[in-house]
């Protein structure tokens, strides 16, 4: 596994991101190839926050974890996104085909766009790779994500681009592409 290390309003000794490396590389044969893994450390209150995000096998896993110390928020962010982990593949590999776990991701060609008027600013570009999968694993995954909306193709609708989100109401909305 690849890691990354950041720190927020503190500095963490080389043996603090040593024992990250150690207690979250050992997730790393729960996936067939090879991930990676950004861990940030910061301080917030007096309480140390560890924040680990692991991106394997098509999929992304994010957790923040916050204690009195830094190798118990180390521990238990290992310890909670090995049981998300657990826990969301069994539940893919129990509904979907076999080999859910495999395929590759292409990543979409992006045409660049013309320059906008002043009165829009773009504080932020985020790209990522939309890979097609079914309805219920856009929501699996925006729920592993803890965002309030997630894009894909479905591919119940051949590849058609579509957005799922979280309703106020309760429950899940679908956005579809003609």
């Amino acid at each position: 596994m690849r890691f990354t290390f950041a720190e927020k309003k503190l500095q963490v000794s080389e043996d603090v991101r040593a024992y990250a490396e150690k207690k979250l590389g050992k997730l790393d044969r729960l996936f067939k190839n090879e991930g990676d893994a950004s861990v940030t450390f910061s301080m917030e209150r007096g309480r140390f926050i560890c924040e680990a995000t692991i991106r394997a096998g098509g999929m992304i896993y994010r957790v923040s974890e916050t204690t009195g110390d830094m190798y118990a928020s180390i521990d238990s962010a290992a310890a909670s996104i090995e049981r998300q982990i657990r826990k969301n593949k069994t539940r893919l590999e129990k509904r979907l085909r076999e080999g859910a776990f495999e395929r590759e991701i292409k990543a979409p060609v992006i045409a660049p766009e013309d320059e906008e008027t002043d009165e829009f600013e773009v504080v932020r570009t985020k790209r990522f790779s939309i890979k097609p999968m079914t309805v219920e694993e856009a929501i699996l995954q925006m729920n592993l994500l803890d965002h309030e909306f997630f894009v894909f193709k479905n591919q119940d609708e051949e590849d058609k681009f579509a957005v799922v989100y979280k309703r106020k109401n309760g429950g899940y909305g679908l956005i579809e592409s003609d």
